[in-house]
């Protein structure tokens, strides 16, 4: 089976689009991705992905312009009967490697954390998600030493709207997703930096599936 998706952005200043191509082989995906397609001046491919995928297993990236590879493995252990999801990352071109935990608790409460290895970065992430409707997600950033909050509602069945706030920029930012099920989905984002006294960013998102 072939998958397609095309997702198209507009804002102020840049529209671009991504399209993914994704070849279903049974327990692997190979699946080919260009994202940042400029069309202000003219079409010019930034990024060229090419990546194959075993789901909950393993990730492996080649980005063509950069002439890297990432590598992604992933593996879930239970601790006390709970289910800890475990995430290595590692960038061979940047030498850079990320480690990511998730702990679910149950199914409203769960924490996460990740941890730069080369930076020694690390940042603690807790959600909590009421009645299935409403989730709040705050964090903490050790190497800004800063806090970020996030809340999101459920609303209209499919659709969602999320609030979000970074204390170490002083970004406010909400956005409206609605998902259109396996036709696609759309996305209106917009942002503004408190420290600055400047309009807001507007952006808009839309995506299209198809399936072969």
């Amino acid at each position: 089976m072939i998958r397609a998706s095309l997702t198209g952005r507009l804002d102020d200043d840049v529209s671009s689009a991504v399209g993914t191509i994704t070849v279903d082989g049974g327990d692997v995906k190979l699946k080919a991705s260009i994202t940042d397609a400029d069309f202000n001046n003219g079409l010019s491919f930034n990024t060229l992905l090419l990546s194959l995928e075993k789901p909950s297993a393993f990730i492996i990236d080649y980005d063509f312009p950069k002439r890297d590879m990432r590598f992604q493995f992933m593996n879930t252990v239970r601790v006390m009967e709970k289910p800890l999801r475990m995430t290595y990352t590692h960038w061979k071109g940047e030498k850079r490697t990320l480690l990511d935990g998730t702990l679910e608790v149950d199914s409203a409460n769960v924490l996460s954390a990740n941890y730069g290895v080369d930076s020694g970065d690390c940042k603690l992430s807790y959600s909590y998600t009421h009645k299935g409707l409403t989730t709040v997600e705050p964090s903490y950033d050790f190497a800004r030493n800063s806090w970020d909050f996030a809340v999101s509602r459920r609303v209209y069945g499919t659709d969602v709207v999320r609030a979000s706030y970074q204390s170490s920029n002083k970004i406010l930012g909400v956005n409206w997703t609605r998902c259109s099920g396996v036709n696609g989905s759309f996305k209106v984002s917009a942002s503004v930096n408190l420290a600055e006294s400047k309009m807001p960013v507007i952006s808009a998102e839309s995506t299209l599936n198809f399936i072969v």
